[in-house]
């Protein structure tokens, strides 16, 4: 299972408190031979209601979508030495749950699987404070992402 270390939570964290109240967004790469999170890779959440492709009725507070520019440079470190991980975005109601609409997005259009080869991680935080987190991973038995692990929040 990928380890996320304390100092890259909390960097995480960081940026789920930089962009309240709006959602969050970027991942976690890693050595290709390790399992252990090693850099956050903050990405701009590009969401503009008419151009998303399942929220279309929400906002930056409660959607994320990310950038081109960004994207672009996810999908050309999949190969590379140090590729992502996980893909990480907050949730600025206070829980770290997996929704229908990050199940839509996080699974590919022809809902074979996972659209990336990475894990998930969902921040809940609020006005004061990070309230906790969770990683979900994929699971072939029940096709969906699964919670696999979960971290505490911070005074941030």
């Amino acid at each position: 299972m990928t380890r996320i270390p304390n100092d890259v939570l909390q960097e995480i964290y960081g940026h789920a408190r930089d962009e309240f109240p709006n959602e969050c967004c970027g991942w976690l790469t890693g050595s290709r031979d390790s399992e252990e999170a090693a850099r956050v890779r903050r990405a701009t959440n590009a969401y503009a209601p008419a151009t998303h492709p399942t929220a279309s009725d929400r906002t930056a507070e409660t959607a994320y979508v990310i950038d081109g520019d960004d994207l672009l440079e996810l999908n050309r470190t999949l190969d590379g030495e140090e590729p992502p991980l996980v893909i990480y975005h907050s949730h600025p109601n206070g829980r770290a749950y997996f929704s229908e609409t990050d199940r839509r997005v996080a699974t590919d259009p022809w809902g074979d699987g996972p659209a990336y080869p990475v894990k998930q991680l969902v921040v809940g935080i609020d006005a004061d404070r990070v309230v906790e987190a969770r990683l979900f991973e994929w699971d072939d038995s029940v096709r969906r992402f699964e919670p696999v692990a979960e971290f505490r929040g911070a005074e941030i």
